[in-house]
């Protein structure tokens, strides 16, 4: 599909959320941090997070809802979501990141990628939202690409652990 006249791109930095239409291209580059895309095909809508940890340690109930944290950003999802009049499930859902960056084993109450990959999955399994595709884990970072004119979403992963080979997927 071609790219719209009108299109503008978005870059994401870590802790931000973006949902738009027809029109828009979001982009952002992930290491330890998780990034979830969703996309309308029918209504053409979508977004992405780019989330850095899976929860706040205290949120007070006038808190703003923070796209840092996995549950706060599935929370802004499901808000844009139900305010475009559509449910979850008629989104298709995928989900990147959690490279490690660092050499060296983590320990389970450290081990941040891990954490962020499970919570990220328990969330969208408990909100009705199943990832068609993923591309989790590993080392090094990646780039992902929305074009939510399209729904398509292209990965760039550089492995820290292979030589200098990288290559964008669909």
């Amino acid at each position: 599909m071609a790219i719209p006249e009108a299109a503008f791109e978005i870059f994401l930095h870590p802790g931000e959320f973006w949902f738009g239409d027809s029109e828009t291209r979001i982009r952002t580059l992930l290491g330890s941090c998780v990034s979830i895309t969703v996309w309308h095909p029918w209504a053409r809508i979508g977004g992405m997070c780019h989330y850095m940890l899976p929860r706040r340690a205290r949120r007070g109930e006038c808190a703003t809802l923070d796209g840092r944290y996995a549950d706060e950003a599935v929370e802004l999802f499901l808000h844009e979501i139900y305010s475009a009049g559509t449910v979850p499930g008629d989104y298709q859902v995928k989900m990147f990141g959690g490279g490690r960056q660092f050499t060296g084993g983590a320990t389970a109450a450290i081990d941040v990628p891990e954490r962020n990959l499970q919570v990220g999955l328990d969330l969208l399994a408990r909100h009705g939202l199943s990832p068609m595709a993923m591309h989790l884990g590993g080392s090094g970072h990646r780039q992902v690409v929305l074009d939510v004119w399209s729904g398509d979403v292209w990965v760039n992963h550089v492995d820290r652990t292979a030589p200098e080979v990288a290559s964008w997927a669909r």
